[in-house]
């Protein structure tokens, strides 16, 4: 785990663990706060079949907007 990360979850009860960005408009996440994906680059491509539908059910409205995206 990165010491100089800043790491919060949305609600408590979530699997997807956001990571605080100092760029504006990048938004980075993780589920193990080791392997750190960036939204607009890696979803869905990096993401494992499992990775893919927590956060889908966790982000629905990205997910919507990312529908396109296979």
């Amino acid at each position: 785990m990165d010491k100089n990360k800043k790491f919060y979850k949305k609600n408590e009860t979530d699997t997807i663990i956001w990571v605080e960005s100092e760029h504006v408009g990048e938004h980075l996440f993780t589920f193990d706060k080791k392997r750190i994906f960036n939204l607009f680059a890696d979803y869905p491509w990096k993401l494992s079949t499992k990775e893919k539908a927590i956060f889908d059910k966790e982000n629905p409205e990205w997910a919507e907007y990312f529908k396109d995206r296979k």
